[in-house]
């Protein structure tokens, strides 16, 4: 999931405390005694692009219970969870 770039903005602003996003989309930021706090908005977007891979292999990653499996069939588990998986298996088997 895409963070969020209220997070980015709290990473390069410390001293703000909440934030408004407008119906047009521009952002407002203040600080604890409720004083706007200037964004210079095109660094919190350069900032906030240096995530963007996350996204990308989160889309392009197989589900994480396909590489699972992958994995106990490769039989790289440990055999307490290698067997805590086929109980799981032997319990409900594909129809």
């Amino acid at each position: 999931m895409r963070r969020d770039i209220v997070n980015t903005i709290l990473e390069i602003y410390p001293n703000v405390v909440s934030t408004r996003k407008t119906q047009e989309g521009v952002f407002s930021a203040f600080d604890k005694n409720g004083v706007e706090v200037i964004l210079d908005m095109d660094a919190v977007n350069t900032e906030h692009s240096k995530h963007d891979y996350i996204v990308q292999r989160e889309e392009a990653y197989p589900p994480i219970g396909d590489q699972l499996d992958a994995l106990f069939h490769a039989g790289v588990f440990p055999s307490e969870m290698a067997a805590q998986i086929q109980a799981v298996k032997d319990k409900y088997p594909k129809s």
